[in-house]
């Protein structure tokens, strides 16, 4: 059965939000921030006059000024944007069950059995591009076609507020011609590599042998020359469907530059503590730790190793990124930013070897769970490592009730 699928892009959604609150921006350039005091002084988003003198997403605040003098920067109010997402995803229930967020401000919809009731895909995506209008203030580009990543090319065709329709009749025609690099999941890297290549438009990736590309990008590549020949079958999930947790996280940009091993551990602890409260709260145990290292250079790495047993003790996720880090950073720059993952995630229930001499594990499993009790009932400062103390202005942050989950997955 022909499925019909849209991609919504709500369009500078953060921009455009913070003018509702604040209709004397709306005519003038404004760029949303993080914030400066920690270090997240970049440009998260824009509006199209801001647009319009240059300013990018991810320009530091002092160089999007540069380039327009006249810039209006606002800092960013993630629960106003929630609030949004959460009004536009009650718009789109209207429509159908089968809604999946591709961030806060995108989401995928199949209303293939919804036609019959409301109309084309064209009509659908036109309905709730009016209603964002009336009803929350905001533009939306919406695609339409028979996949999603066609359906999420359509709405990066034409903004703002737009309706753009990619048929298995004429994509080829459309979206052949088009850079190799506008497709989904074609990073800088990955453009590169196909450009190296000579395949410089999506209708030359789809017509080159799908060996090549399997030789040059491995597995991927053999993906990508389905993406770019509409072969796409990736389902639309269900309001409610949950991805698989294939890892948990946390990454912090400090307040200022790790210059020692002893800043280091200092935010690594703080990081494995926020891991390890959130692998207990899911009844999961990691098997993996991974950390990410960006220097004052914003070059960065990635190193993973295994731990012995599976764990969700802080102190054994921050001893392994400890040792993952010793063993791979030299301190040639100093450090802006790190993170550390448990990954090869396992249910914590589960049955594994214990040593017949020291029951120490269990006891330190006990622990931390009696620190969740006290934390929950007193707040996350009731309690800490006397180290953490050495340096609060470094340390004095809740990578667990601060980070905001944004769902970006596309394959089910």
């Amino acid at each position: 059965m022909k499925r019909t699928i849209l991609h919504a892009d709500l369009n500078n959604f953060y921009a455009n939000v913070e003018c509702l609150y604040h209709p004397e921006l709306r005519d003038k350039p404004v760029a949303v921030c993080g914030d400066i005091e920690a270090r997240h002084g970049i440009v998260l988003t824009k509006n199209y006059p801001a647009k319009a003198f240059g300013v990018k997403t991810g320009d530091v605040i002092w160089e999007a000024k540069l380039k327009c003098p006249g810039l209006v920067t606002v800092p960013a109010d993630f629960k106003k944007y929630l609030r949004f997402s959460r009004l536009a995803r009650r718009i789109y229930a209207d429509y159908t069950d089968q809604i999946e967020p591709f961030g806060i401000d995108e989401a995928f919809l199949d209303v293939t059995n919804s036609i019959q009731l409301f109309g084309s895909g064209f009509d659908i995506a036109d309905t709730i591009r009016r209603r964002f209008r009336e009803e929350l203030g905001l533009t939306a580009s919406v695609g339409v076609s028979f996949n999603k990543i066609f359906a999420k090319l359509g709405s990066d065709m034409k903004k703002p507020d737009a309706t753009t329709i990619i048929t298995e009749d004429t994509f080829k025609e459309r979206i052949w011609p088009l850079p190799v690099g506008d497709l989904l999941y074609v990073g800088r890297s990955t453009c590169r590599k196909l450009q190296s290549r000579a395949i410089f438009t999506i209708g030359e990736r789809a017509n080159r042998d799908v060996n090549d590309l399997r030789l040059l990008l491995g597995v991927w590549g053999e993906t990508l020359w389905c993406f770019a020949n509409g072969l796409d079958s990736a389902p639309v999930r269900h309001a409610g469907e949950e991805s698989v947790i294939k890892s948990v996280g946390n990454s912090t940009t400090t307040c200022r530059d790790l210059v020692n091993i002893d800043d280091v551990k200092l935010i690594v602890y703080v990081l494995a503590e926020s891991v390890a409260a959130r692998l207990r709260k899911h009844g999961l145990k990691c098997t993996t730790v991974a950390i990410n290292v960006r220097n004052t250079e914003l070059l960065s790495f990635e190193r993973q190793g295994k731990l012995q047993i599976p764990s969700y003790v802080s102190a054994d996720i921050a001893q392994k990124a400890m040792d993952l880090f010793r063993t791979n950073y030299l301190w040639d720059k100093a450090i802006r930013s790190i993170g550390v993952r448990g990954a090869g995630l396992v249910t914590a229930d589960g049955h594994f070897q214990l040593d017949l001499f020291d029951c120490s594990r269990i006891e330190r499993e006990e622990l931390e769970k009696a620190i969740d009790g006290i934390r929950k009932r007193f707040g996350n400062y009731s309690i800490q490592r006397c180290a953490m103390l050495l340096d609060r202005n470094l340390t004095g942050f809740n990578p667990k009730d601060d980070h905001v989950i944004h769902p970006v997955s596309y394959f089910k």
